[in-house]
């Protein structure tokens, strides 16, 4: 066999880069290289169109194994298996109960329970966790900040009444007030002395977690990738340089982070946030000397450079209309996450953009993991992206620049400071200002919004989900101190203009006037459908007229209120200006294209066109302004 496969491969004669590069050249016919394939990344660095052998050389991501330092390949040595988790906002503990052991019974080996401050007692959590085997799953509890400690108590009162091994337990407390103060705006950078008595709580507990980087609220704002796990990174080194101070031993207080982060649609990208996190938060936790006895530096704990990474799917990019589409959103981003080796991971259900999960897309949302265990059996292969040319420069390429501006972030005094005077918030939320411009643009695509949007689909009644705090502690968001997150989806803008257009009671009518050139008034007539059927307008597409008159007497027999002239660039000089004058203003006119006769058909009086450079949401705002629907 290996003789065969000898033979085979010496049948190809090998292929040099620069070859490569000249066949490029030749079939690029002149055209700039740099800007035809290079992919000029929102991270801040370049991506080639294609990766060699010879790009691996002296990349670090490529050292060490799978469980060893520095951990680029995760922290398991022979299985990439991860938690399969569903979150229950917890009104009755009762019902919690029952609907988590109804959980437990279809594939969920990790409950998060969203619990309300006020009704915290130790019976209440007996009632919550009853008949629950604590150590045969993950357990993560959240609540406000302030009762987090006292959370934590009640559930190692109750640990130690069941008499579970503290060892055999695994799950955490997400105590985060940094990320409270991003969320809320509320000053809560006071959080030493909870930190460390969560640590003390938590410290003969080696499998729970205590102190939180709940990154995904940067994800769930827009934020790029690099900023991300930069943030995330200065966000667990204030913890951890804090602790420290305040007396825990680097090895345990390292042991009781947690990060949290979100999963965008980026998908080999994301592929390679997870991995250079890894690597980089050792980097960083080895830097504090962590030891097992705590006075010998050549002792150094390598388990507390491991990062137990928890990954969500990303709610940025979820949908009201086309909602089944964010299935297909979900699904990628929870194969990367899997891939990369992360710990656990939650599956956001497709409806919650406008409503509270139902049982049926809180199942479709397990779903869909366990198909990626049970018939993918990606959890059967560590690190499977490990020396793939691609992913291995990605990796180091994300590394480099989370690791500026982590290094930015410390020289300016630490992720708290940097909080405090609104840096993190501005920048995440000029990210999100700019995703937003570039959705409005097509530039970044959401399909069933701003492309290929369902012609016929009607909210029916759909709107909005407005965040709110599950914790049931009354606090509310006025009077804040610091700057907050924007948390407004992408597709929100588009969202808004569609059920405008909706709630007005008069869905206009678009028809297209189709003449001329066969395949160009078809091309133009499908871009044209799906622009105005962003706004939620009904769109009317023809085979064909052969003249411009014929043509708007149909549209006038449809009582169209939009006509738009779809042919060819030179034959609008023939057409526009005629079926202009025919439709007299009985419709809005649009002409679908540029064409160089513009100026010519503007000084004509025609003033609406549509094209590819067009910025789709500002010019269907304004044609909604033009049609009376406000």
């Amino acid at each position: 066999m290996a003789d065969s496969k000898e033979k085979l491969f010496s049948d190809f004669p090998s292929v040099s880069t620069q070859e490569w590069m000249d066949k490029i050249t030749a079939d690029l016919k002149g055209a700039d290289f740099e800007k035809k394939l290079v992919w000029k990344t929102n991270e801040g660095f370049k991506v080639k169109p294609f990766y060699r052998k010879e790009d691996l050389e002296g990349l670090k991501t490529t050292e060490g194994l799978p469980g060893e330092y520095p951990y680029i390949r995760g922290i398991n040595k022979d299985n990439n298996t991860w938690f399969v988790r569903q979150d229950i906002n917890v009104t009755n503990p009762e019902e919690a109960n029952t609907k988590a052991l109804d959980l437990l019974n279809r594939g969920i080996d990790s409950l998060g329970f969203n619990v309300k401050a006020a009704d915290l007692s130790y019976e209440y959590i007996k009632i919550l966790l009853k008949d629950i085997c604590c150590n045969c799953i993950e357990l993560n509890f959240s609540t406000c900040q302030g009762h987090t400690v006292k959370l934590a108590g009640l559930l190692v009162d109750y640990f130690k009444e069941k008499g579970y091994d503290p060892k055999s337990l695994k799950g955490s407390v997400n105590y985060d007030p940094i990320g409270k103060i991003m969320t809320k705006g509320k000053d809560l950078s006071n959080f030493t002395d909870n930190a460390k008595k969560l640590v003390e709580i938590f410290a003969e507990y080696p499998g729970f977690r205590c102190i939180n980087v709940n990154s995904l609220e940067l994800n769930n704002s827009g934020a790029y990738i690099y900023q991300e796990l930069g943030y995330a990174l200065s966000w667990g080194n204030e913890y951890l340089s804090q602790l420290i101070e305040a007396g825990i031993p680097a090895a345990l207080a390292a042991k009781k982070i947690k990060f949290n982060f979100g999963i965008s649609s980026n998908y080999f990208m994301e592929i390679a946030k997870f991995r250079a996190a890894r690597m980089l938060w050792a980097n960083i936790v080895k830097e504090y000397n962590p030891t097992s006895t705590g006075n010998n530096e050549d002792d150094t704990c390598y388990c507390a450079c491991k990062m137990v990474s928890h990954a969500e799917t990303s709610k940025f990019n979820l949908t009201l209309f086309d909602s089944h589409v964010n299935l297909l959103r979900t699904q990628t981003e929870a194969m990367s996450a899997a891939l990369a080796g992360v710990n656990s991971i939650t599956v956001t259900a497709f409806n919650s953009a406008y409503e509270n999960p139902n049982d049926f897309s809180e199942r479709i949302a397990r779903n869909q993991q366990l198909l990626l265990k049970e018939e993918s059996h990606l959890n059967r292969i560590v690190d499977p992206a490990a020396g793939s040319y691609y992913i291995e420069n990605l990796t180091a390429s994300i590394a480099q620049q989370a690791w500026n501006l982590f290094l930015g972030v410390e020289d300016e005094g630490g992720m708290l400071n940097a909080i405090k005077e609104g840096k993190v918030q501005d920048d995440v939320n000029n990210s999100n200002k700019a995703r937003h411009e570039a959705v409005s643009k097509r530039k970044e695509i959401l399909l069933g919004t701003n492309q290929y949007p369902n012609f016929s689909e009607l909210a029916d009644g759909k709107a909005p989900a407005v965040c709110k705090c599950s914790c049931g502690g009354g606090h509310g968001n006025e009077g804040r101190p610091f700057k907050t997150l924007d948390k407004s989806r992408a597709a929100s803008e588009f969202e808004e203009l569609r059920l405008q257009t909706e709630h007005s009671g008069k869905r206009p009518k678009a028809f297209m006037l189709t003449i001329g050139n066969l395949a160009m008034r078809q091309a133009r007539a499908q871009f044209s459908c799906n622009f105005l059927a962003c706004a939620g307008y009904e769109v009317i597409d023809n085979l064909g007229f052969s003249t411009v008159d014929e043509g708007i007497e149909a549209a006038m027999k449809v009582n169209a209120d939009i006509v738009v002239l779809c042919s060819s660039d030179d034959e609008y000089a023939e057409h526009a200006i005629p079926a202009f004058k025919a439709l007299d203003g009985r419709a809005m006119y649009i002409v679908a294209g540029a064409p160089a006769c513009m100026d010519e058909l503007k000084a004509a009086g025609i003033e609406n066109f549509i094209h590819v450079r067009c910025n789709v949401l500002e010019t269907l705002k304004e044609y909604n302004e033009k049609l009376g629907i406000r």
